[in-house]
């Protein structure tokens, strides 16, 4: 299951501490205006080194086009995204390559394939996304032709709500080797009513696979979510007027079909499970034994995740946009 998607598929590859990592776009229409410089940014939102607040790897994360694209158009083949791995510490790993880290899938790989890449996770990794954000910022400059855009920001990080709240929160846990997690928010404005198809193929069961196929995302919620089991129909329900809808708690889609509002999905974003705290875990011969886990990690991963949220939106969009055209 490395590829996404039916009518725009993306396939990533690559693992935290190999050459590179990338993906590869399937479906894109033709003639979609598109250079490095249209996905670049998307990257250095997600790219860590950035601030105090993220990992200390240190990554350019500069995106190279190998196919799919003459003349700055996409000529409808198969679009090849690249982007090198630069600054690896794959040593940090030696001391602990034996252990299964807390919170990882470390044994979980390891039970499933009976081999590993332990260094840093391996395919595992938070690493895996520079792919899918390179393919999200070419769904969203589809999107953008089509009058559509996706945006996101941080709701909340260990309960803290305002940024400097946010920002102490997070040092706090970098200093004491403990990391925080937290709730983010992703939108989609402009999307028009239709999108998505009933049954099984309902956009926001798409939409949740598509969050929950982030590795630090341990829930979802579409619209206002857990918070409508405690009221009635009639305050829960979006009434209808003349010019459209008094209110969103649907979270613009209604009956798996978008109904023309702002599609609002909100993610909670579990700690980083790599902090420097001793932690009890076992090895790989079956051993109970201690571990801390050195080397660069970010203590929350909330800012970090935000685009690569706002890409697997974008990417829901354009297949089931892509879809639709077929009726």
């Amino acid at each position: 299951m490395n590829t996404f998607g039916y009518n725009f598929r993306v396939t990533t590859f690559g693992e935290s501490h190999g050459p590179a990592v990338g993906c590869v776009i399937d479906g894109c229409p033709a003639r979609l205006a598109l250079c490095a410089a249209d996905i670049q940014p998307l990257l250095d939102r997600r790219r860590p080194g950035a601030s105090p607040l993220t990992s200390a790897r240190d990554e350019a994360d500069t995106v190279e086009i190998l196919s799919g694209v003459f003349r700055g158009q996409t000529t409808g083949t198969p679009i090849a995204l690249l982007v090198r791995n630069r600054d690896v510490h794959s040593a940090d790993y030696e001391a602990i390559k034996e252990k299964f880290r807390p919170g990882h899938a470390d044994f979980t790989y390891q039970a499933k394939y009976g081999i590993r890449d332990y260094r840093g996770g391996g395919r595992s990794s938070g690493r895996e996304t520079v792919g899918r954000v390179a393919a999200g910022a070419v769904a969203m400059k589809y999107l953008a032709e089509k009058g559509i855009a996706v945006s996101g920001r941080i709701v909340a990080v260990h309960g803290k709500t305002t940024p400097e709240e946010i920002e102490n929160e997070i040092l706090a846990a970098k200093a004491a080797g403990d990391s925080v997690g937290g709730i983010a928010e992703i939108t989609a404005t402009g999307c028009p009513a239709g999108l998505g198809d009933p049954v099984f193929g309902k956009l926001d069961s798409c939409l949740a696979g598509a969050m929950m196929g982030i590795g630090a995302v341990k829930g979802v919620e579409i619209g206002d979510g857990f918070a409508v089991v405690g009221r009635f129909g009639s305050e829960n329900n979006d009434g209808m007027t003349a010019t459209g809808f008094a209110s969103n708690h649907a979270g613009g889609i209604l009956g798996g079909i978008s109904s023309g509002q702002d599609i609002v999905v909100r993610i909670a974003v579990k700690p980083t499970p790599s902090i420097a705290q001793p932690q009890q875990t076992r090895d790989i011969h079956g051993n109970a034994t201690e571990i801390s886990v050195g080397g660069r990690h970010d203590p929350c991963i909330v800012s970090r995740i935000l685009p690569v949220a706002e890409a697997m939106l974008a990417l829901v969009l354009v297949d089931a946009m892509l879809g639709q055209e077929k009726y």
